[in-house]
């Protein structure tokens, strides 16, 4: 019934599939589903999405790319808001060197805000799961990445649903809980975020949490998170992991100085 849902969606009808006859082969299949919902304000947009786009054309992501057994990677951003309002702001990309990564990220920068409304999570990775089986791309690992500042949903799909659904077809969810933006007002929620993704949103082989709590560790959050999920494609050399494991003692480092 899930499935019956998803494909129906009018973002779907619009958003995959591109009519090639060939699937293009890649490492990584990766939605990165960002929240736009209405505790999101414009500011905040801009700084998510200049921090993904410095992340995307970082040369450890490149090089994790570039380690890849296809060295390729296919990439959208998606912002998601509530039940109907899951944007496609970039739509899927092969990511196979400098040259696609900062077409990628300039388009992300580029873009007006799209996503809006209270949350619906259910929706957004029922949407962001019907991208990636309606594409025609073929990943050796599929991931939605989801990143947000709550867990609760209001409306539209349950998030048990969607999330079987999706693991079922072997996608694997990761999340980023944001904390704070600014930090000044504190946590977003008076609950353990981290748990409540682990608990209710994440799934799947080697399933993680990454969080962010100020600029500065939103930053190397990002990047670190998508150095775990580009490595860890099967295929992915040992100079890949040993890009993330250089990257482990930087983001201490980082985040241990004032």
């Amino acid at each position: 019934m899930i499935r019956r849902i998803v494909m129906a969606l009018p973002l779907v009808i619009c958003a995959v599939g591109t009519g090639s006859s060939a699937a293009e082969r890649v490492d990584l299949e990766l939605v990165l589903l960002a929240d736009a919902s209405r505790s999101i304000d414009d500011d905040e947009i801009r700084f998510q999405r200049r921090n993904y786009a410095a992340a995307i054309t970082h040369p450890q992501i490149l090089e994790a790319i570039a380690h890849g057994y296809r060295q390729s990677i296919a990439v959208t951003y998606v912002e998601w808001g509530d039940e109907n309002s899951q944007e496609v702001v970039v739509p899927w990309t092969i990511v196979d060197g400098r040259q696609s990564a900062s077409a990628f990220a300039q388009e992300l920068i580029d873009r007006p805000r799209l996503g809006s409304g209270m949350n619906a999570i259910g929706n957004a990775l029922a949407v962001a799961h019907a991208l990636i089986s309606g594409n025609d791309i073929a990943g050796t690992r599929k991931i939605i990445d989801f990143s947000g500042d709550s867990a609760n949903s209001f409306g539209g799909i349950p998030i048990a649903d969607a999330r079987a659904a999706a693991l079922a077809d072997d996608i694997v969810i990761n999340g980023l809980a944001i904390l704070c933006t600014d930090c000044s007002s504190g946590r977003p929620v008076f609950y353990d975020l981290e748990a409540a993704f682990a608990q209710h949103i994440i799934g799947g082989r080697g399933s993680f949490v990454v969080t962010a709590d100020g600029p500065r560790r939103f930053a190397l959050a990002v990047r670190r998170k998508l150095l775990l999920e580009i490595a860890d494609a099967p295929g992915t050399g040992d100079q890949a992991w040993a890009s993330v494991k250089r990257s482990r003692s930087y983001f201490s480092e980082s985040l241990a100085s004032p």
